[in-house]
């Protein structure tokens, strides 16, 4: 993971202590190396009991693929906006980031959290209560990098989910996979963070229903991604 000198102007996003985020610009190469991070506290049982997915975030998430990563191996990531409540996550929108990952080695990856806040700021002035609830990924299955992208949220949710959604189903179902991160005791007497599945559905109000009806009702494309396909058989 690259980290970035922060932003001057503050982020109603930003970490709790911006002392976190000066230490790589203000650290001299030729001193010793940086203490690692702090842990970020992390509850034993899952804090998140099911998430629910908007046609809106899939429609985002198929155009996103489809932009950045088609006929390539690369994954379209992106974060999820919306409310969370009593356990329950509604993501209702979500706007892609810039990543990049080395395919030889998983450590190491890029995610531009400046890009992040901005856009976040920019959402938060047309819509105040729809706030950060976590992150997508295309998958379409979790990678061993998600745990470290998914530490990087915690700066900007104090629960966030992890949704992975198939782009190509092969199988019929539902194209998404919902996880959020939970402490779990190791063979070294420590504890490790872990994946957790928490149970997804898809659902929309009365006015996504028309709008993304009358948005696919003449849709006859082949080129048409399945899951594009699918949203219009679920709304339709």
């Amino acid at each position: 993971c690259f980290n970035f000198a922060p932003d001057p102007v503050p982020s109603p996003c930003s970490d709790p202590d911006p002392a976190l985020r000066r230490r790589t610009a203000d650290h001299n190469p030729a001193d010793p190396p940086l203490p690692p991070l702090p842990r970020v506290a992390m509850s034993p049982s899952p804090p998140l009991s099911t998430v629910v997915v908007h046609p809106l975030v899939l429609l985002g998430v198929v155009d996103h693929y489809n932009r950045v990563c088609k006929d390539s191996k690369k994954r379209a990531i992106g974060i999820l906006l919306g409310t969370s409540n009593k356990g329950i996550v509604q993501c209702t929108n979500s706007f892609a980031v810039p990543f990049e990952e080395d395919e030889r080695d998983s450590s190491v990856w890029f995610l531009d959290h400046n890009y992040l806040e901005n856009m976040y700021e920019m959402f938060r002035k047309v819509n105040a209560r729809e706030v950060v609830v976590g992150w997508y990924s295309s998958g379409p299955k979790i990678r061993p990098a998600d745990l470290d992208i998914h530490g990087l949220l915690h700066n900007y949710a104090p629960a966030p989910c992890l949704v992975v959604i198939d782009v190509k189903p092969k199988q019929i179902g539902l194209p998404t996979e919902a996880y959020c991160a939970v402490e779990v005791p190791s063979a070294t007497a420590t504890l490790d963070r872990a994946f957790v599945h928490v149970a997804s559905e898809i659902s929309a109000a009365d006015a996504e229903e028309v709008g993304v009806g009358h948005l696919l009702r003449d849709i006859k494309d082949g080129s048409v991604s399945d899951l594009t396909r699918e949203v219009a058989a679920r709304v339709g």
